[in-house]
């Protein structure tokens, strides 16, 4: 599933990798994530994000691929999945009191921890990673402004993807 919703294949397989002490169960979503993904190219990043989004179905899946390809594997991989990599601007909520204007909030979060692990999988030196980085600053900055708890809509669970960013889940050091 390649929605920006709950359902995604992709973010599911990367809370998998990140999360379990079952070898078996991390080999599994590691391999299915390579059988799913190795594949595909030219993700349609400047089609996001659809109405409702708080994940980015391209950048979850390079996220996820990161996690199962070594550093070259990834950075050539990268080169055919995100050919032109337009990088997103972070998100303007409008009205954070609209749970579906506030799932954007959790995209621009989601969207730091992810640009975060796609830079840390690519080579050292490599020619994307400052503006990548940049762009995960950039999100980061305005995802995190947004915690505020003032408004339940956003309130009750940004704070989940502030925590899973802030500590770099996932991101080995």
């Amino acid at each position: 599933m390649r929605s920006g919703e709950h359902s995604q294949t992709a973010f599911a397989l990367g809370l998998i990798i990140d999360s379990t002490d079952d070898p078996a169960l991390a080999k599994l979503a590691r391999d299915s994530a390579r059988r799913f993904f190795i594949d595909d190219k030219s993700c349609p990043l400047n089609y996001e994000p659809s109405g409702e989004d708080f994940l980015s179905p391209c950048l979850a899946e390079a996220d996820v691929m990161r996690r199962v390809l070594s550093h070259t594997e990834f950075a050539a991989w990268l080169d055919h999945f995100l050919p032109q990599m337009r990088l997103p601007k972070p998100e303007v909520v409008t009205d954070p009191s609209d749970p579906r204007l506030a799932h954007l909030d959790g995209l621009n979060l989601s969207r730091a921890w992810m640009l975060e692990g796609i830079a840390s999988g690519l080579p050292k030196g490599d020619r994307r990673i400052r503006a990548i980085t940049e762009a995960a600053d950039a999100h980061r900055q305005s995802g995190l402004a947004a915690v505020t708890g003032e408004h339940y809509e956003g309130g009750h669970w940004l704070g989940s993807f502030a925590v899973y960013l802030t500590t770099r889940r996932g991101i080995q050091h």
